[in-house]
């Protein structure tokens, strides 16, 4: 998994509130387990017409924000059912950040298993954020896991609460298998003396 560290990208503004998983990657595309391949569906019906042409005024179809590597959404993002591809979409798209007030549980969890960071912050504090991605490609805000602090284009900026697990394997880049390696060495040596104690297992 790639490691998050500190990212300074486009944002774009999505106002929308309940935005649930359905909506971020439809159900008739949960064709494969793997794990890219999703971003060109991300928002399909809020994307594309049903002829497949893009929606002019979908924000991540305006040439401004498809670039976009920070989302800044309405309250209870990724709500609904419980798929990983969600995440999948989103990250394969490019998007690496959302902020929200509020995110679903598991949606929540499966992002950060993806290298995605959600970002909760309070309602004013997102409406700020809001506006100054309503700037365009040309304001950046920068995500700064470390010191978890999110800084707007015009420089205010806006500290975050993040668990502390979550924040070292975002740091170093450690999915659910990343984590498992990381103990490589001690699976050897119970695996060798577990042998050795049973060696008809």
């Amino acid at each position: 998994m790639e490691k998050f560290e500190k990212l300074t990208g486009i944002a774009a503004p999505m106002p929308l509130v309940n935005i649930d998983t359905d909506m971020i990657i439809p159900k008739r595309f949960l064709k494969s387990i793997k794990r890219t391949g999703f971003g060109v569906s991300l928002f399909d019906e809020m994307r594309y017409n049903r002829d497949g042409s893009e929606i002019a005024d979908f924000v991540l179809n305006q040439p401004q924000y498809r670039e976009a590597e920070i989302l800044v959404a309405g309250d209870n993002f990724g709500c609904g059912s419980s798929r990983e591809h969600a995440p999948w979409a989103i990250k394969d798209f490019g998007i690496r950040c959302i902020i929200s007030t509020s995110f679903a549980d598991i949606f929540y969890n499966n992002s950060f298993k993806n290298g995605i960071l959600p970002i909760v912050l309070p309602q004013e504090q997102v409406d700020v954020l809001m506006k100054d991605a309503e700037k365009g490609s040309n304001a950046r805000m920068t995500i700064d896991l470390e010191n978890q602090v999110v800084t707007s284009s015009d420089g205010e900026e806006f500290p975050f609460e993040v668990d502390s697990f979550k924040k070292h394997c975002l740091l170093n880049g450690l999915d659910d298998i990343g984590l498992t390696m990381e103990k490589a060495s001690s699976i050897d040596t119970f695996e060798a003396q577990a042998s050795q104690a049973r060696p008809w297992v």
